[in-house]
């Protein structure tokens, strides 16, 4: 496989500020049809990762989507990689972390996402087999 992930990741990228409500975040994923969304600080960096799982836990506890935070509710520990990541190496990386998106990153500053739906949809994986 000699494809990199940078010529066919999602470069649009829609991203919400940890102060945001997690009403407003879930308004955000709901409204743009996204299951996940980047959680940034305000330098632009990634503070985590808000997935329509944890979404799923959330409500679970019953918590008050108007009083909690998107830095409360995201996932801390997220996987970025560099834009010169090859499909093959982005597609392993999220079958041995169990995960559907990486973020691409370059000089900490977020470039694109990939998803594991992309890599399907495109056919990458039989295209560069």
């Amino acid at each position: 496989m000699n494809n990199l992930i940078i010529s066919f990741m999602e470069k649009n990228i829609i991203a919400v500020d940890l102060d945001d409500t997690v009403d407003h975040v879930e308004e955000i994923l709901v409204s743009h049809k996204l299951s996940f969304v980047p959680v940034i600080d305000p330098n632009g960096k990634c503070f985590g990762v808000i997935s329509a799982i944890d979404f799923l836990h959330f409500h679970i506890k019953h918590k008050n989507p108007k009083a909690e935070y998107a830095w409360e509710v995201c996932t801390h520990k997220t996987i970025e990689v560099s834009p010169a990541m090859s499909i093959k190496e982005a597609s392993e990386l999220m079958v041995k972390n169990k995960i559907h998106h990486l973020l691409v990153t370059e000089n900490n500053a977020i470039k694109g996402i990939v998803s594991s739906v992309d890599i399907i949809r495109e056919g990458l994986l039989d295209k560069n087999a």
